[in-house]
């Protein structure tokens, strides 16, 4: 018999212990910090003394204890100063990906969809007719059974290879991604924290990757005034810098290592909030700040148009507003043939998942 069952309310029964309310705080300042442990301490403790998060029983000496018990915190003996540990930092990627994704659902490892169908590993509903060399496996019992039936009448049951039915599979794919990130002074400008979300959602990308699709591979970029690799374990403690926009030399370091990648299917992920404006010649830089530079966004549109050759998409991620920055990504994305999502900080991770997870894009075999 279906009911429900009813029970006192007890606003207490799901409370968080003092520990879990410290530590989602802790881990939240580790954001904003840049990783740096001792930082983030000092303003959970004024956070503590202000809004009373602990009891007369658990307290911020209590919390630090338990953090170096547990693993998450390495004191240094000679200075008192403190360093997250490797645990923190997963558990950072891992909150990032809960936070920003939502919890995903289970499903078979390093796989992604492409929308053909053909001899593949994952069955779809639609079938088709048996042909010489299909499965055993793929044969639609059901379908076939009802077939003979149909064409032999149900006396004598004889199955013939033009009764038989077969489920249609998708093809998997293997893909290679650079994610690339802007950590140029703008995006920490006009009081709007944007570095902050974009590197939660590198995290939590970094995450999806090598927890659910682990064949496929993810290179981080991140670039200002030059561009350089950083491996996964150092985007906690990423920071922009006093640098302006080298969108050209973020785009040839993605290039490089995209081609010493095997997969066929190779894309570039770029999350920035302006347009580029700065161009690296010998060993000086060429720079300008106002407006779009035509020297600059030439050889901007040059690199789109052999990224495009290559058939490696840029899929950019706007996270501003202003109309002419929108027209050089426009401009930018059609040069490509990539795709453009003009997103808010909160709307980062939505669009950033939703054109990794669904892979909707055409692939190349």
């Amino acid at each position: 018999m279906l009911g429900f069952k009813f029970s006192k309310f007890n606003p207490n029964e799901n409370a968080k212990t003092p520990f879990e309310r410290y530590f989602d705080l802790f881990m939240e300042l580790l954001h904003y910090t840049g990783g740096d442990a001792t930082e983030a301490l000092d303003w959970l403790n004024q956070l503590d003394r202000k809004h009373h998060l602990g009891t007369k029983e658990y307290g911020m000496g209590d919390f630090i204890e338990d953090l170096k018990e547990q693993g998450y915190l390495k004191e240094n003996e000679r200075d008192g100063t403190y360093q997250i540990s490797s645990k923190t930092e997963q558990t950072i990627r891992k909150r990032s990906l809960e936070e920003i994704f939502g919890k995903l659902k289970k499903s078979r490892q390093g796989n992604h969809r492409i929308y053909k169908s053909g001899r593949g590993d994952e069955m779809n509903p639609e079938t088709r007719p048996y042909e010489f060399g299909d499965p055993m496996e793929a044969i639609n019992y059901t379908s076939s059974i009802t077939n003979a039936f149909i064409n032999h009448g149900i006396e004598h049951l004889s199955i013939q290879q033009d009764d038989l039915e077969i489920h249609e599979t998708d093809y998997k794919t293997q893909t290679s991604t650079v994610l690339m990130i802007d950590i140029s002074h703008s995006m920490i400008l006009y009081g709007e924290d944007r570095i902050t979300p974009a590197k939660k959602v590198a995290m939590a990308l970094s995450e999806l990757i090598t927890t659910r699709y682990p064949k496929d591979t993810l290179d981080i970029v991140v670039f200002g005034n030059d561009a350089w690799q950083i491996e996964m374990k150092e985007l906690p403690y990423l920071q922009v810098g006093p640098y302006h926009t080298n969108t050209v030399a973020g785009l040839e370091l993605a290039m490089d290592l995209l081609r010493k990648r095997k997969n066929p299917n190779k894309q570039i992920f770029m999350i920035t909030d302006g347009k580029p404006t700065c161009l690296k010649q010998g060993n000086k830089y060429y720079k300008n700040s106002f407006g779009i530079d035509s020297k600059i966004l030439n050889r901007t549109l040059n690199l789109a148009g052999q990224l495009k050759k290559l058939k490696i998409p840029v899929i950019t991620f706007m996270i501003a507003s202003d109309p002419y920055l929108q027209q050089f990504v426009r401009e930018f994305t059609e040069v490509n043939n990539g795709k453009a999502f003009y997103s808010s900080l909160d709307g980062l991770g939505k669009f950033v998942f939703e054109d990794y997870e669904r892979n909707k894009r055409k692939r190349v075999k």
